[in-house]
């Protein structure tokens, strides 16, 4: 279940070659379905490894087989390493798969060519457009056109320690940012004589992390301008954010390293070793936490991540994956219908079960079952999407200015002003004009 960190962590921007793109949006077979004719032939899904349980794919692809007995589905996984240039190269050719999973913030890159994914505006409702999470609707849509439909996501939430907190009398999950730096100083009341105690383990460069704070205080990372984005980390309202971020830092005790974000070290091996009483993170690193101590499974609670209006949460990052359909693409009705069940809510509540937001149905039966996920599933209604910008790929694939910007603040290597500056003249440069 850690699969969705690969989705938003290691995107690049993809220029695709125009000879191969251009053209076609279909093909004889999508045509004659239009005429309601049977559908025929095969076609291809790829998905990604961990995406989707089999149980669920196997089932789903044998009611679709079902459904449609002229049509073969041919259903092959795709491993995260190397995936970038195989979709590239295969949006390129004259024979790509017909349906295809992409993270949802590489979905504008690949929207913004001209020719390489089929416009679906037309066809939200028969994906279940009506119950899509705004958050993952704005990551499938470029200029106006939906290109993707949304698969699955998550977002981060705070995972705590209830013994250290019924210890340190904290009687219930901090509802505001006041109430939790105030749990966090009951904490170290508690537990500080312990030299390797954490309150929050917040590493420097958590800027998912940071993104709920700059959300909630009514900022944002850039704003649209036109088909661009303008960097708009240099307003009060983003900076807000950052001086949040940088107080939880401070007031926390926390030992993680002000250059490197979750996964260097990874925090989870952090919290597993028991000197740790919270965490921002997602709800299967429990699991890898309990790899070096059992036991916390029983230990361990989840709230959203507070905002600075009592009684709210704050606005979450949703990471994940969507499903468009190459534009050439031979069997676009098929593949239309393969999406159409596969955003059904019958396998849109399996993937619930499986732990992760479905990306068409608000059914959320799965996750209410486990104390991590139904927190999770509850943030995710007042989740966000980063700038669908076809060059976003290169803000993370890079030397990710906000990154640069909160390990220069948080050091004291850069003022605040300076380093908001500093960060919206690098974002201008990779995703501005």
């Amino acid at each position: 279940m850690k699969r969705w960190l690969k989705l938003a962590a290691g995107a690049a921007a993809f220029t695709l070659a125009t000879a191969g793109c251009a053209g076609s949006s279909g093909s004889d077979t999508a045509a004659s379905s239009s005429g309601n004719a049977p559908l025929s032939g095969t076609v291809t899904v790829w998905l990604m490894t961990g995406s989707a349980p089999a149980t669920l794919t196997d089932a789903l692809n044998k009611e679709f087989e079902t459904a449609h007995p002229g049509v073969k589905v041919k259903y092959e996984i795709q491993q995260w390493d190397g995936i970038q240039q195989k979709l590239t190269t295969a949006l390129a050719s004259g024979a790509p798969p017909d349906v295809i999973e992409v993270g949802n913030t590489q979905t504008a890159a690949f929207a913004s060519q001209e020719g390489v994914l089929t416009d679906l505006t037309a066809d939200k409702d028969s994906f279940n457009g009506g119950q899509w999470l705004k958050g993952l609707a704005d990551s499938g849509s470029y200029d106006g056109k939906t290109y993707g439909v949304p698969f699955y996501a998550a977002n981060r939430e705070v995972i705590y320690r209830k013994d250290m907190f019924e210890q340190a009398g904290i009687a219930k999950p901090p509802a505001s940012n006041d109430e939790w730096i105030d749990a966090i100083g009951k904490l170290k009341t508690k537990f500080g004589s312990d030299p390797d105690f954490q309150a929050l383990y917040m590493p420097g460069q958590n800027w998912y992390a940071l993104l709920s704070f700059v959300w909630d205080n009514g900022g944002d990372i850039a704003k649209a301008d036109g088909k661009n984005y303008q960097a708009s980390l240099d307003t009060p309202e983003a900076k807000a954010g950052l001086e949040f971020y940088k107080k939880l830092v401070d007031t926390s005790g926390t030992k993680a390293p002000k250059d490197a974000d979750e996964a260097k070290p990874q925090q989870a091996t952090v919290y597993g070793a028991g000197k740790v009483a919270m965490m921002i993170g997602l709800p299967w690193e429990l699991a890898t936490a309990a790899k070096t101590d059992a036991s916390l499974t029983g230990k361990t609670g989840a709230f959203a991540i507070p905002s600075k209006t009592a009684g709210q949460s704050a606005p979450v990052f949703l990471g994940g994956s969507n499903l468009a359909i190459p534009a050439n693409s031979k069997n676009v009705a098929a593949a239309k219908e393969y999406i159409k069940l596969l955003s059904s809510a019958k396998y849109q509540s399996q993937l619930a079960a499986a732990g992760v937001v479905p990306g068409t149905s608000t059914d959320l039966t799965g996750l209410d079952k486990d104390p991590l996920g139904s927190v999770m599933a509850k943030a995710s209604a007042n989740g966000k999407a980063v700038p669908a910008s076809p060059k976003w790929g290169d803000v993370e694939s890079g030397q990710n200015p906000v990154k640069d910007m909160l390990t220069a603040y948080l050091t004291g290597k850069k003022t605040l002003d300076q380093a908001t500056a500093d960060a919206n003249a690098a974002l201008n440069k990779l995703i501005g004009g």
